[in-house]
C-alpha cells in the first residue's frame, strides 16, 4: 500500500515564498514520476509541476520562473519550492506519485491573500 504525506502550506502574504513537502511509503515502482497538482477553489484540479525519477522536470506555464520541484530518490520524497507568490496561486495543492498508477495526497491548503 503506497501512503503520500505532505507538509507545508499554510497562509502566506503575495509575493512570499512557501515550501511543501511529501513524503511517499510503501511499495514503489522506481521508474515513477512524482509532482504537485493544485485545485483553486471552484475549478478543477490541475497540475503545476512533475518530475520523473531521472530527474526531468516539466512545470505549468503559471508557475514556471516562480516555483521549484525538486526530489530525492532513495528517500522517495518530493518538494516544491513556491516564490513570488500571487492570490491566484491559492489552492489545496496535492502530492502525486504514478508508479504503474496514480497516487495521490490528501492536499494541503495554500492560501495567498494580503
Amino acid at each position: 500500500q503506497v501512503q503520500l504525506v505532505e507538509s507545508g502550506g499554510g497562509l502566506v502574504q503575495p509575493g512570499g515564498s512557501l515550501s511543501l513537502s511529501c513524503a511517499a511509503s510503501g511499495s514503489i515502482f522506481s521508474a515513477n514520476v512524482m509532482g504537485w497538482y493544485r485545485q483553486p477553489p471552484g475549478k478543477e484540479r490541475e497540475v503545476v509541476a512533475t518530475i520523473a525519477h531521472n530527474g526531468r522536470t516539466n512545470y505549468a506555464d503559471s508557475v514556471k520562473g516562480r516555483f521549484t520541484i525538486s526530489r530525492d530518490n532513495a528517500k522517495n520524497t518530493v518538494s516544491l519550492q513556491m516564490n513570488s507568490l500571487k492570490p491566484e496561486d491559492t489552492a489545496v495543492y496535492y502530492c502525486y506519485l504514478f508508479a504503474l498508477r496514480n497516487y495521490w495526497g490528501q492536499g494541503t491548503q495554500v492560501t495567498v491573500s494580503s
